[in-house]
């Protein structure tokens, strides 16, 4: 049976750079947008939320939806990934509540794209979807109780 994950991760801009997360997977660094999956019973834009909040410490609200990203991994582990972005005036501090992560980053655009360590390849190409200046309203995201 075909199960994928369903998964949200944010795109974060600060000051013409922006937001990675850092963690070690299989023994090695890798970086990727704040981003996890959704939890029972909360919206596509409260887990996003949330994922920025438990990976970077930033508490703020998704401003757009990007897309919505279908990859398989290497194991055959099917995902589906929410794409949300927000521009923040200036870069924060960043404070992991997650024991997973790392660290964080602040990159320009072009040193995320040319990386060798990203966690998947969802992570440049989010990159290359907000460079494009793909950008939808939030309402195309619903969620009904």
């Amino acid at each position: 049976m075909y199960k994928p994950h369903v998964t949200v991760a944010c795109v974060v801009q600060a000051q013409g750079e922006l937001l990675v997360v850092e963690e070690t997977i299989n023994g090695k660094a890798t970086w990727n947008q704040p981003a996890g999956h959704l939890e029972a019973e909360e919206s596509l834009l409260e887990a996003a939320s949330r994922e920025l909040y438990e990976e970077t410490g930033i508490q703020a609200e998704m401003a757009h939806f990007l897309g919505v990203q279908q990859w398989t991994a290497p194991d055959n582990t099917p995902f589906i990934r929410f794409l949300f972005a927000l521009d923040l005036p200036e870069r924060l501090e960043t404070q992991p509540q997650d024991s997973d992560i790392d660290r964080c980053w602040w990159l320009p655009p072009q040193q995320i794209l040319t990386a060798a360590h990203l966690r998947s390849p969802l992570v440049a190409e989010s990159v290359r979807i907000w460079q494009s200046g793909v950008r939808y309203p939030l309402s195309m995201v619903q969620f009904y109780r």
